[in-house]
């Protein structure tokens, strides 16, 4: 069977998140986007861990299922920051469990070593190496990837905290590794330039349950059945992971180096020309994914490896028809063509992926609205990059102007 799966979600107990994040509104939006398989999000937080308990019920495989039968998996996030090497960390992990009994170990451990209650995805002062070697003790079946491995600060392989290496980060624990998440600033392709032996999934992130948020990356799956065993046995070998839904990297907040607050941003070699300084404040830059990658690839960027997964690059399809009319993503007049779409097609990655021509001209959908949808198709949609925490800019490659992709906060 073949499953999308997005395992990177936040509860609305997290920091910068919607406060009307509920399961069911993430069941609800899941079904709308296309998305068969969600994790929980923040499952030590305790107000969180009480709701999934209520409102989910485990079955043998250890997949939670709602009341209609929609599943999640045992997830969260937890954020470590430490020394190592002589120079301060910071790292995100993404946290799998095989079930609700050793969740409760997981909880019970995090615990130990800190506060749990003040954020969905808690701080703590231990190292990956050792966080990974401990979870392992409790239960061999946790499953720990490395997530948005990229960006500048809370990734594996952040230009600000970060390492140049797996085994410069996890040591002897490495072995424990088998996927990274790529994050919204990088994709398969860049990341094969780093010649890691290691698998490439990819999530959201989700700080909200809206469709231009939830599953904008999803990893697609094919299991026998839908069963924890299963999805480790897809990260841990890459034999289960058909493809990867990845926005366009140059749409990430971290793409390009630059200042935010200057307005400045360039591309790797300007930077290089810069000495890494803003011209307007004098300032070091955030250096981003794009210039990240450079500086540690061992391979130039046509490489690409023997057996490696295809990908997608998609925009959501609320950017699209905001793209088409000029308006925002939350407008009433996107939502107006949004939601006959889905009602004619049953989800948005069936829009997405699969909608022909033809079959969108049957449901009068406006000529440049369709161009809109097979240029994203086929990843030919132009991208000013994202830098600093600003999202990337899409070509509006009809009017030929520069459109934000996102008009809205990012929760």
């Amino acid at each position: 069977m073949r499953i999308i799966a997005d395992l990177q979600i936040h509860s609305r107990f997290a920091r910068a998140t919607s406060k009307a994040i509920t399961l069911a509104n993430l069941e609800k939006w899941a079904r709308v986007k296309g998305i068969d398989l969600l994790g929980t999000g923040d499952f030590q937080h305790p107000k969180w861990n009480v709701e999934i308990k209520t409102e989910l019920r485990e079955d043998e495989f250890g997949i939670l299922r709602s009341k209609t039968g929609f599943p999640f998996l045992w997830q969260t996030e937890i954020s470590l920051m430490f020394s190592q090497g002589g120079k301060r960390r910071a790292v995100h992990l993404l946290v799998f469990a095989p079930d609700g009994r050793t969740a409760d170990k997981i909880v019970a451990y995090l615990g130990s070593k800190g506060r749990l209650d003040y954020d969905g995805r808690p701080i703590f002062g231990m190292s990956c190496k050792l966080a990974v070697k401990e979870l392992k003790e409790i239960d061999e079946r946790i499953e720990v990837i490395p997530a948005h491995a990229f960006t500048p600060w809370f990734g594996l392989y952040g230009s600000d905290s970060g390492f140049d290496s797996l085994a410069e980060c996890f040591e002897e624990q490495a072995k424990h590794i088998h996927a990274i998440e790529s994050g919204m600033s990088a994709d398969p392709a860049m990341i094969w330039r780093l010649k890691e032996e290691i698998n490439i999934v990819s999530f959201s992130d989700a700080h909200s349950f809206w469709p231009w948020r939830l599953g904008r990356e999803a990893t697609l799956f094919e299991m026998p059945e839908l069963r924890y065993e299963y999805f480790t046995k897809a990260v841990r070998t890459g034999e289960c992971i058909i493809s990867t839904i990845e926005t366009p990297p140059d749409y990430g907040k971290y793409h390009w180096d630059g200042h935010r607050n200057c307005g400045f941003s360039c591309n790797p070699a300007e930077t290089k020309k810069l000495n890494g300084i803003c011209p307007k404040c004098g300032k070091g830059l955030t250096i981003g994914v794009e210039s990240r990658i450079d500086v540690i690839a061992k391979e130039k960027e046509s490489f690409k490896p023997e057996g490696a997964k295809e990908f997608y690059r998609l925009l959501p399809l609320h950017e699209l028809i905001a793209l088409h009319l000029g308006t925002k993503v939350e407008s009433p007049k996107t939502w107006r063509i949004y939601n006959p779409l889905i009602e004619h097609f049953g989800n948005e990655f069936k829009i997405l992926l699969e909608a022909g021509k033809e079959e969108l001209e049957k449901k009068s959908v406006q000529e440049r609205l369709i161009e809109l949808i097979l240029l994203n198709r086929e990843g030919k949609l132009k991208v000013k990059a994202g830098f600093d925490g600003e999202y990337g800019k899409v070509l509006d490659v009809v009017r030929q102007r520069d459109l934000p992709l996102n008009s809205v906060r990012n929760v």
